[in-house]
């Protein structure tokens, strides 16, 4: 004989666990995360940032090159380095242009207020850099954001940080000059980023 069972259903709520920049320093420090993992913590979630492409790489480097070469001892040019911005927040953007300090930065990560600049190089991170990074470097009043947009060949200067989101936005396209407002001297000519 066969009965039939009718049961309930039983309600779970899955919450995902947020963590702080302090447990994340700790998980690297006692080796749950390799300190070359390539994980940064967002909103309290650890990001396993996407595999550098060799453009996004080599565009990077050129950027590198060229602002060492403009700003010689004016900023302190920080590459995929952590920020510290909150208890939740420490991105790794792919430059940061950070006001100069004897130590370079060793007694601790920069926070917004050591920020003049912040690029983030994009081709297959274009939205999530847009979207989520953009509202974090905005929301700590970081004064200006680069977008570097490989797929559409461009880049996107957001400045003037005001309630959680910046009030002037530029797109510039090859052949246009690009001008730092928080950097003196910094001028580039968008193809001088861009080149391929």
């Amino acid at each position: 004989m066969t009965t039939n069972v009718e049961l309930e259903k039983v309600s779970l709520s899955v919450v995902p666990k947020r963590f702080r920049v302090a447990d994340f320093r700790r998980m690297t420090e006692v080796g749950i995360l390799p300190e070359e993992s390539g994980w940064e913590i967002i909103d309290g979630f650890l990001i396993d940032k996407m595999t550098i492409g060799s453009r996004h790489a080599s565009t990077v480097k050129r950027l590198n090159r060229k602002l060492t070469r403009l700003l010689e001892d004016n900023a302190v040019i920080s590459v995929q380095d952590p920020i510290h911005i909150d208890e939740y927040n420490e991105p790794e953007p792919d430059i940061a242009l950070l006001k100069p300090r004897e130590d370079f930065y060793a007694e601790s990560h920069p926070t917004p207020r050591d920020v003049l600049l912040v690029v983030e190089v994009s081709d297959s991170t274009v939205e999530y850099d847009r979207d989520i990074k953009k509202a974090i470097y905005a929301e700590a009043e970081i004064a200006e954001f680069w977008l570097v947009n490989l797929k559409e060949n461009t880049i996107e200067c957001y400045s003037q940080p005001k309630n959680g989101n910046y009030r002037l936005a530029k797109i510039l396209e090859t052949g246009e000059m690009l001008q730092s407002k928080t950097v003196e001297n910094l001028r580039l000519k968008v193809e001088e980023i861009l080149a391929s």
